[in-house]
């Protein structure tokens, strides 16, 4: 039975009411890991209203601990497989306590053909108090190459052709870096990269240092 348009409303209602009342944190983002809707408990762990969240990246929220972890997922992503994906993440909550947990990436969509959207939920595993150490910067083996490369004087393109990515996979990392860093440019995101010890100094041509 065809749904009018003034049913189709109700039910998008009715199901984003079903939505803001799970207790789990719960997001969906889209393939990139950006926020298009967060749900109260989600946006509770950072004491702002559900709103704020949008346009925010999932990862940025939430710390990484393996970066293979991430690049896994990205592969899959690309490849269209279908399957539950968790993530080891750590964070610094609104109410002063550092937790860590999973955050469970769910690819959806209406069907094959369509772009995936990520359904993510939070697990909370344990807490601690938080303290005011600065987090090692966390960066995957892809983005240190693509670092690297840049570094030695590579070209969008030539980073992608040497990192099997697309150009537009390259700018999204780079992005992502800038984003994270505070860079305004590719000159200073390069010397952010040496300043944090990706980059290893007195060295050419220039080298990631190894993920410990």
């Amino acid at each position: 039975m065809d749904l009018t348009r003034a049913d189709a409303v109700v039910w998008r209602n009715r199901a984003l009411l079903l939505f803001d009342r799970i207790p789990m944190p719960v997001a969906v983002c889209d393939v990139h890991g950006v926020i298009g809707l967060a749900n109260p408990a989600m946006a509770t762990e950072w004491g702002q209203p559900p709103g704020r969240l949008r346009g925010r990246n999932v990862l940025d929220l939430f710390r990484p601990q393996e970066a293979t972890q991430v690049e896994r997922i990205a592969q899959a992503l690309r490849l269209r497989h279908r399957s539950r994906y968790p993530i080891s993440v750590r964070w610094d909550a609104a109410d002063g306590m550092r937790r860590h947990g999973e955050l469970i990436a769910d690819p959806v969509s209406d069907s094959t053909e369509a772009s995936t959207a990520l359904l993510v939920m939070l697990r909370v595993l344990g807490e601690a108090p938080g303290t005011a150490e600065p987090s090692p910067p966390a960066v995957g083996a892809t983005e240190a190459r693509i670092l690297a490369l840049l570094a030695g004087g590579a070209t969008t393109a030539g980073a992608a052709r040497e990192t099997g990515l697309t150009v537009d996979g390259v700018n999204y990392h780079l992005r992502r870096l800038s984003e994270r860093w505070g860079a305004a440019t590719r000159t200073e995101l390069v010397a952010r990269a040496y300043a944090l010890g990706v980059l290893t100094p007195g060295v050419w041509p220039p080298t990631a240092v190894p993920a410990p």
